[in-house]
C-alpha cells in the first residue's frame, strides 16, 4: 500500500510540475518544458520538450513521453491545464521520449500519427531503447511500458485542423533520427520541433543520425519563419536562438571536418577543430568529441 501511495504521490499534478515547466503560447496551445540534463527516475524519461493543443472535446499531444510512467506526469501536467483528455498524439521521432508513451494514451483511447520511417526506427532500436532506459531510470521507473506504434502513418507531410486550428506534420529529412518531423501551427506561427532542435544544450549526432540531411531539415522548418519555436531540449523561443544552438553547429562542424579531410588527415586530427564557440552549451565536453567522430565518419562515405 505504501509502495501504490508512493507511486501515485510521484505521479501528480504537484510533482509533475517540478519536472515539466508549461508554459502558455497561445491561446490552447502549451509547451511543457522538460529538464535538460539525462533522463532519470526523477524524469521517468521525459527530458525533452512536449506540446499540448487544446480542442473543444479532446486534447493534442505532441509526443507522449519516455515510459508509461512518463505518460503519466505528462497527463498529470495536461490536467493543471484542462479536464479533457488526450484523443490524438503526434510522435515526432524515434527516440523514446517522442514515443514510448504511446501505450499509455492509446489504452485510454488517443490516436497516434507518427512519420512512416519514425514507426521503422522505433522498431528497429526498440530493444536498444529499453535497456537504455533500464540502465537510467531504473526498472521501477520502467514498468507498464510497452511497445505501442502509431495507427496512421504519413511519409512527407500531414495536414488536420484540431480545435479549430490548423496543424501540419512536415517530414524533411533524416535529422536527429530517420523520421524526424516538426509540427507547425501557421496561424499561431508556433513551430514545435521535436529533436531537430536543440537549445541550452549541444546536440547529439549519434549512429542513428544524419548531420547533412539534418541541416538541410533545419532549413526546412527555417522557412516557416515562426514567432515562436519550441525546440525538442531547451527553451522555447526565437528562430535565431535555434539557429544559434543547431544549425550553426551542424555547419560549423561538417566544414571544419571537411577542411581535415581535404587535407588528407585523419580522424586523429579531429583534436585539431576549436569547438569553443559551442562550449557555453550542456554537454559541451562529453559530446563534442562523438559528433566530430561522427560527422568525419559520415563525409568519408559521401
Amino acid at each position: 500500500m505504501l509502495r501504490l501511495f508512493l507511486c501515485l504521490l510521484s505521479l501528480s499534478p504537484l510533482v509533475a510540475a517540478e519536472v515539466l515547466e508549461t508554459r502558455e503560447l497561445a491561446a490552447g496551445v502549451y509547451a511543457l518544458v522538460g529538464p535538460t540534463t539525462d533522463r532519470t527516475s526523477e524524469n521517468l524519461g521525459n527530458n525533452a520538450n512536449f506540446g499540448v493543443v487544446v480542442g473543444e472535446d479532446g486534447v493534442l499531444l505532441i509526443d507522449p513521453g519516455g515510459t508509461a510512467k512518463g505518460a503519466q506526469m505528462i497527463e498529470a501536467a495536461i490536467r493543471r491545464i484542462t479536464d479533457q483528455p488526450v484523443t490524438l498524439v503526434i510522435n515526432t521521432g524515434g527516440q523514446d521520449h517522442r514515443w514510448l508513451g504511446n501505450g499509455y494514451f492509446k489504452s485510454r483511447g488517443a490516436t497516434v500519427i507518427a512519420n512512416d520511417k519514425a514507426v521503422a526506427d522505433q522498431k528497429a532500436r526498440l530493444q536498444e531503447q529499453l535497456q537504455r532506459l533500464a540502465q537510467a531510470v531504473g526498472e521501477d521507473a520502467l514498468q507498464g511500458t510497452e511497445a505501442a506504434y502509431a495507427d496512421q502513418t504519413f511519409s512527407d507531410s500531414h495536414h488536420f485542423v484540431f480545435g479549430g486550428r490548423r496543424i501540419e506534420i512536415h517530414h524533411a529529412g533524416h535529422a536527429h533520427t530517420p523520421g524526424d518531423s516538426f509540427v507547425w501551427l501557421p496561424d499561431q506561427r508556433i513551430l514545435f520541433s521535436g529533436d531537430i532542435v536543440y537549445v541550452d544544450r549541444l546536440l547529439r549526432i549519434g549512429s542513428h543520425s544524419a548531420h547533412k540531411s539534418w541541416i538541410g531539415a533545419f532549413e526546412a522548418l527555417a522557412q516557416r519563419q515562426p514567432d515562436i519555436l519550441v525546440p525538442g531540449h531547451g527553451r522555447p523561443g526565437p528562430l535565431a536562438r535555434a539557429h544559434a544552438d543547431t544549425y550553426a553547429y551542424l555547419v560549423f562542424l561538417r566544414d571544419a571536418v571537411g577542411a581535415l579531410l581535404e587535407q588528407g588527415k585523419g580522424m586523429e586530427a579531429l583534436g585539431e577543430i576549436d569547438q569553443a564557440r559551442f562550449s557555453h552549451l550542456q554537454n559541451y565536453a562529453l559530446l563534442k568529441g562523438r559528433n566530430a567522430q561522427r560527422v568525419f565518419s559520415e563525409l568519408e562515405w559521401e
